[in-house]
């Protein structure tokens, strides 16, 4: 046999849609990697990945049918266990050799070699490379011990007797190297050349794949099925935008790239349909209609080109009849009770205001050791309260504490009870038909965002004040009581609630000091301990730092200017824009070096006020530092305070020479105590100039 191409399939019954792309992805990276590490695939050798609903497999070119043959060097015993005081083989060392294959006569040909303090015998030998069939069924294995399972299941093989794990049962196993099946096995199978097509639409019960190369051609003439994730994919994002024109009037599909995933999981032939339902359901607010066609109806409701929602949605079906008026109106019958039942909801939910509904969460259990649903109302209000308080007026205050104290109570609704991810959004339909104004809707329904990076932050001022205080107070419970989150786990989604702090502080320029946050939200826990507020501000800078790091700012910036720990997030990207100028500038490097030096310098010292004593200076080089001190700080400082960071900075810049020539010519730690305290005292006052916008030795190399 010579280098050709390979194809591995299992084929079984229906994976979990969900896992699927993970899954297609694992089981074929996971068996090149392998034939790679063997030597049977090499760094040009490309893959091409397929996963259907039934089926995992890998088409790898330029495979071997044998690895090359490798030298290797194998440690056997230190010299003084192998050999004798004479140099002759001890017993120990000729059955070691013997294990490996040789005898005496290999023994003068071993090598010696230090091995840490000691030196070592090595034994010098050729592996022979493995064959396609070893290397192919090591490499099928691994790639199946390590498939990303959400979960095994055990089934019995034909025998009646034999038990196997996997993810689903499995019913088919082809390995082709070229034309020749590879004679592997796996999870009770044999390899050969036959699989299973499309249930309904193969024009055979079983297709038999001639060659490795044939393979997706070969199931989609004879099997009806498109056997690659992504170009079933793009298949069905082809039909939907084509039903949509069709519909005309702009409509287009609803863009969701996790449901698109999950229906090329569960098709092998995309066919897509169009449907509709009566016009009546459009008066139920359009998410919950959508959510309940796509989450549990698997369709692509139509938009409007206002971004309305239309009567009209689209099914992926899997198969293709002549006529399709059964399955279109099969899928118009099913979606009918989902919409009723939202209509209902919606209904029966208007009859009480969301006032009325305050009261009963008091029965509501939030967290076993942070009380009701009700208490945390309360505490969300509370911290409202203040922030409304530094934000602006009454009127504001007052509609941040209307939607504080009504944001919760569409956990209560019918709607929300059936669809949990519409909380929020029905409260706010719910203000709006309670006559509470647009304001206070939007606020409620905004109160949860941003729900996800990238998400959009609320809408209005109040808005703003309730999803802060909301996401404080989650913060601050759960820290208060230790829930803190845990290398990747993070149940209670904290990350995701510091970086909502962190973003509305920043983008909406919020003036709102960060550590006063913390500890007027950690006050309403009387579980918190004294380090708690260090804690959670040193978590929400950490959020801040990784977002900092994605915009593409460098470590060093970021480290530079968060060292000091500003408190008006709203300045932090003003304050990197200002490092990175004056990192461009020639005079950077020596100041953040000697930055760095005084820094430690005052570290050390046991005493370094910020105060200089003119009649102490001696040297001119500190005199002349003293100077230009005296001249440039009070102009950097003005500067600092009117918000011209980057100004600031570079007139900073300016004092690089009278630096250089103090740390030239003068001695800090000198003998004379006044001397020395003042030399100090000196560095002292320009540390403190020099670092109000950010610690510049953080940009020293």
């Amino acid at each position: 046999m010579s280098v050709q191409n390979l194809l591995v399939e299992l084929f079984v019954e229906e994976l979990p849609p969900k896992a699927l792309r993970k899954l297609g992805e694992s089981f074929a990276g996971v068996l090149v990697d392998q034939l790679k590490a063997q030597g049977l695939a090499s760094s040009e050798s490309k893959v091409t990945t397929f996963a259907s609903p039934r089926r995992l497999a890998a088409h790898v070119t330029a495979v071997a049918p044998q690895g090359a043959d490798k030298s290797v060097s194998q440690k056997l015993m230190p010299v003084s266990v192998g050999l004798d005081a004479s140099g002759q083989p001890t017993p120990a060392l000729l059955k070691k050799l013997q294990a490996l294959g040789a005898d005496a006569s290999a023994v003068p040909q071993l090598k010696r070699q230090m091995d840490g303090k000691a030196e070592a015998l090595f034994y010098d030998s050729t592996a022979k490379g493995a064959t396609l069939v070893e290397g192919l069924q090591k490499a099928l294995n691994d790639s199946l011990a390590r498939l990303p399972i959400p979960k095994v299941m055990t089934y019995q093989l034909a025998d009646g007797w034999t038990d196997v794990k996997f993810v689903r049962p499995a019913h088919a196993l082809v390995a082709l190297h070229g034309k020749d099946v590879v004679p592997i096995q796996a999870l009770g199978l044999s390899a050969g050349r036959i699989t299973g097509g499309h249930r309904f639409e193969a024009v055979s019960a079983t297709v038999s794949i001639p060659d490795a190369d044939s393979y997706a051609a070969t199931l989609a003439e004879q099997g009806g099925v498109i056997a690659g994730f992504a170009e079933r994919r793009a298949d069905i994002e082809r039909q939907l935008r084509d039903a949509a024109a069709k519909v005309g009037g702009g409509a287009r599909p609803i863009e969701d790239d996790a449901l698109l995933d999950e229906v090329t999981a569960l098709v092998e032939r995309p066919n897509v349909l169009t449907c509709q339902f009566e016009s009546e359901f459009l008066e139920v607010p359009q998410e919950c209609l959508i959510l309940t066609m796509k989450a549990n109806q698997k369709y692509f409701p139509l938009l409007d080109a206002q971004g309305k929602l239309t009567n009209r949605f689209l099914v992926v079906s899997n198969i293709r009849p002549q006529d399709p008026g059964a399955v279109i109106g099969g899928n118009e019958r099913v979606v009918r009770p989902r919409l009723a039942d939202a209509k209902f909801f919606f209904d029966q939910d208007r009859k009480k205001s969301l006032e009325s509904r305050v009261a009963g969460l008091d029965k509501v259990v939030y967290h076993n050791k942070l009380g009701t649903q009700g208490e945390r109302m309360e505490r969300v209000r509370a911290i409202a309260k203040v922030i409304g308080a530094q934000m602006g007026s009454d009127a504001l205050a007052r509609e941040a504490d209307m939607a504080a104290r009504l944001a919760k109570a569409d956990l209560l609704t019918d709607m929300v009870g059936e669809f949990p991810e519409l909380q929020g959004i029905m409260g706010g339909y719910y203000a709006r038909h309670d006559g509470l104004g647009d304001a206070v809707a939007a606020a409620i329904e905004d109160h949860y965002r941003p729900r996800f990076a990238g998400d959009a932050l609320p809408r209005n001022d109040a808005g703003l004040v309730v999803a802060l205080a909301d996401k404080l107070e989650t913060l601050a419970g759960l820290f208060a009581i230790g829930q803190l989150p845990t290398g990747d786990k993070d149940p209670f989604a904290l990350r995701r609630h510091a970086l909502g702090v962190v973003r509305m502080l920043m983008e909406k320029d919020l003036p709102l000091e960060l550590g006063a946050l913390v500890t007027q939200a950690l006050g309403l826990f009387p579980q918190a301990k004294p380090e708690t507020a260090e804690q959670l501000t040193e978590f929400i800078y950490e959020r801040l730092a990784g977002l900092l790091r994605e915009q593409g700012y460098s470590s060093q910036e970021v480290e530079a200017v968060l060292a000091l720990r500003p408190q008006r997030l709203g300045d932090v990207a003003k304050r990197l824009a200002a490092v990175r100028a004056f990192a461009a500038l020639p005079e950077a490097p020596a100041l953040a070096a000697a930055n760095k030096r005084i820094g430690n310098i005052l570290k050390k010292a046991d005493k370094a006020d910020p105060h200089v004593n003119e009649a102490l200076l001696k040297e001119d080089a500190e005199k002349a530092l003293h100077a230009a001190t005296q001249q440039i700080a009070p102009k950097a400082r003005a500067q600092f305070e009117s918000g011209d960071y980057t100004a600031s900075l570079q007139t900073l810049a300016v004092l690089r020479g009278p630096v250089d020539a103090f740390f030239d010519g003068v001695m800090v730690n000198a003998e004379e105590t006044d001397l020395r305290l003042n030399r100090l005292g000196l560095l002292a006052t320009l540390h403190q100039a020099m670092n109000r916008v950010a610690d510049l030795s953080r940009l020293a190399q």
